[in-house]
């Protein structure tokens, strides 16, 4: 599934800026309300039983509530099983589907890996990748997959440490060093890859150990144009027909196959219209559990700008690449990265201006106050948390604009290069004893190497730099000294066009240069983007000391509030994701769109309709292979297929298994109506969108004819 999956391609742009929150002149986008909404007494809405999803957890598996659901009652193996066949790799989920260490995860998780593999004159990302044999199986560099192997409650612990603290920040700090201590304590006690992860916004807390594989070897991937078939218009929609699969295999120590008793076997029929199948992955992140008023202020300012954001960085690299058609392997992955996040940010959006859909939220917390209210012991430790944090944000949404516009990282390179040498310069003229960990010691000249070989990209600097100083105009019109004085009187564009000639920022050897001087004359510089830096850093600094100590305020009351939680629901419902392991469950099932219904799986026949109807043109032409059927190619055979298991992103790759943990599909995308999960899960026309085994079989045989990994897959079909 896509939607979320903002690790790799596009980190470096826009992570650090999704840590800020939107900003207020993004508002201008009109995002249409529910039409049922005016016709409703919104007092008269409420929430569903499953409001807040499906996402078990393993360490709390829903044995009755199955057995209640679909009279099916798994043991404790059953869901053993099911957790060691599955993997966590970067950002995505995999899984072993063969007992020799064959992986199976999205080509959309994969790209990175192809990219690695690349070698000159190839395009294995276009034009997809098959080791025949053993022997042509391509390790990756830097690439992994990780087991979940232990998990153990630390709760109290965890806990006892925060209570300890006097303040806010001195509890959150405290919860914080307990983390750590628990984390590496187990790394030694295991030899694991050990992580403290947070349930119900601290009701609870489990240490989960991972054992971690890093030989990991291509095995096989399809074109990029079947993979992602359609391109951005049908991302997020259904019907669909992508081959969205990819094969790895990991090897042992020695250099072999692994030996994987846990695997899910392959289950040739796939799934079936009615049947209950279960997903079993690792979605990113949820904000079910959030309160109305921490809802309020993303959609008022967090998720605004970064939709605005994304679709400003979605212009200047559509248009670059369409400029420079040579560029187009450079950059289309982060293009692919961005296109997508955009997406879910407009889907996010127009929830969270539904007039409906918040009544629903706002129900959900009545209920849950009034339980808290009602009993005296609750009342005291926690009545005021939601007045508490309403406050906070309040204050948060004061010095928001600031806080965007002096976090120079992820927008202008130049501007983030210069923060950099000028924290550097600052750090350098401490005392050794005073400085941050990373520049005591040799450090401090690491990391001045480091600085001079920070990246600018010469070809798109110029468009990102222009955004940027638009941005600031926006933010704060002719208000702001500092800004005035950057731009001088010209527009965005002049401005940036004579920085990009001027300031040494723009040219490695001018960075160097720069650095090689002294702090004192670095900080007195006259160079426009080190002097503008230098100018608002103090501000700056200052803004952010207020955010984090709002964000500790805030967390400590998010914390209390998980604890209610905890105690009034228990685990009758599911924490918010945290892109740890969950099963969730659901049916395979059609359902209602645009004035008709959407079938439970559509067929290869469907795809060809497809590349004809579109006159064979981009995004919906064929990989030359596919243009004409192969012989054999079975059309009528299931490509893709729905189903209301609770996803989002992270699930991207995860095996859609069904009661026998027979694996019967891949999951690799939500339905454009799933978008609003990211707060409410509703199974009305929600929807997995998933590749069917038996579409990939068929592919696999009849147009790839990659009979190795057939024979591998059909081998391991009756769990041998």
């Amino acid at each position: 599934m896509r939607r979320l999956d903002l690790r790799g391609a596009i980190a470096v742009l826009v992570v650090s800026l999704v840590v800020l929150a939107g900003c207020s002149s993004t508002q201008q986008m009109q995002v249409m309300q529910s039409p049922s909404s005016s016709f409703l007494n919104l007092d008269t809405v409420k929430a569903g039983r499953f409001d807040t999803g499906k996402m078990w957890t393993f360490d709390f598996p829903p044995v009755d509530y199955f057995k209640q659901a679909y009279n099916f009652q798994p043991g404790p193996e059953w869901f053993e099983k099911a957790r060691l066949a599955a993997l966590r790799l970067p950002g995505c989920t995999a899984s072993f589907v063969s007992g020799d260490g064959l992986v199976m995860t999205n080509h959309h998780c994969a790209r990175g890996a192809l990219d690695r593999v690349n070698k000159e004159g190839e395009d294995l990302p276009d034009l997809g990748f098959y080791a025949p044999t053993m022997e042509e199986e391509r390790k990756v560099p830097g690439y992994y997959v990780d087991q979940l192997v232990l998990m153990e409650d630390v709760t109290s612990e965890v806990q006892k440490a925060f209570e300890s603290g006097k303040t806010d920040e001195e509890r959150v700090a405290n919860r914080d060093k307990a983390i750590q201590e628990i984390q590496q304590r187990y790394n030694e006690k295991t030899g694991l890859r050990c992580s403290v992860v947070t349930f119900y916004n601290g009701g609870r807390y489990s240490l989960y150990g991972y054992k971690r594989y890093t030989d990991v070897r291509l095995v096989f991937a399809p074109e990029q144009a079947i993979a992602f078939y359609g391109g951005d218009p049908d991302n997020f929609t259904y019907p669909r027909y992508d081959l969205d699969i990819s094969f790895f295999r990991v090897y042992d120590d020695d250099g072999k196959p692994l030996k994987s008793p846990d695997y899910f076997a392959w289950s040739p029929n796939g799934a079936s219209e009615g049947e209950p199948v279960f997903v079993i992955g690792n979605p990113g992140r949820t904000s079910r559990l959030f309160t109305v008023s921490q809802l309020e202020f993303n959609r008022d300012y967090v998720y605004p700008y970064r939709m605005n954001l994304l679709l400003s960085l979605e212009k200047i690299y559509s248009d670059y690449i369409a400029a420079h058609p040579e560029s187009r392997m450079k950059y289309q992955t982060r293009l692919f990265g961005i296109a997508n996040a955009r997406k879910v940010y407009v889907g996010l959006v127009q929830a969270l201006r539904d007039p409906v859909f918040m009544a629903k939220k706002k129900d959900f917390e009545r209920t849950f106050k009034n339980a808290v209210f009602a009993k005296p012991m609750l009342k005291s430790q926690y009545g005021g948390v939601w007045d508490a944090i309403t406050a906070v944000e309040k204050e948060k949404s004061k010095i928001f604009d600031e806080q965007v516009a002096y976090g120079f990282r992820g927008r202008s390179a130049m501007f983030y290069a210069a923060s950099q040498i000028v924290d550097y310069a600052k750090m350098a003229k401490m005392p050794e004893a005073q400085r941050p960990p990373q520049a005591q010691g040799g450090q401090l000249d690491s990391l001045k190497q480091r600085l001079a070989h920070l990246p600018v990209d010469l070809d798109l600097e110029p468009q990102l730099l222009t955004y940027y100083l638009t941005s600031l105009r926006e933010s704060f019109g002719d208000r702001n000294s500092a800004v005035n004085t950057l731009l001088a009187g010209r527009t965005p564009e002049q401005a940036a066009e004579q920085l990009m000639a001027t300031s040494v920022m723009a040219k490695p050897e001018g960075r160097a240069a720069l650095l090689n001087e002294t702090p004192d004359q670095i900080l007195a510089s006259n160079d426009p983007v080190v002097k503008f830096v230098v100018s608002v850093q103090a501000r700056g600094e200052e803004v952010e000391k207020r955010a984090q100590e709002l964000r500790a305020e805030e967390e400590a009351n998010v914390q209390l509030l998980g604890k209610a939680l905890f105690d009034v629901y228990g685990t009758s419902i599911p924490p918010d994701a945290t892109f740890t392991l969950r099963i969730a469950d659901g049916v395979v099932k059609k359902y209602d769109y645009n004035g008709t219904i959407a079938p439970v799986n559509t067929t290869f026949y469907g795809l060809y309709d497809r590349y004809y109807s579109f006159h064979k043109q981009a995004p919906w032409d064929l990989p030359d292979r596919w243009k004409t059927p192969p012989p054999g190619l079975e059309l009528s055979t299931p490509l893709d297929f729905v189903s209301t298991n609770d996803i989002i992103g992270g699930n991207s790759g995860s095996p859609v298994v069904n009661e026998q943990l027979q694996i019967v599909g891949i999951a690799f995308d939500g339905n454009i109506e799933s978008l609003p999960g990211e707060f409410i899960y509703t199974d009305v026309t929600n929807r997995c969108v998933a590749v069917h085994t038996s579409g990939i079989m068929e592919a696999l045989k009849n147009v790839y004819k990659a009979d190795r990994i057939v024979k591998e897959l059909e081998s391991y079909a009756g769990g041998k």
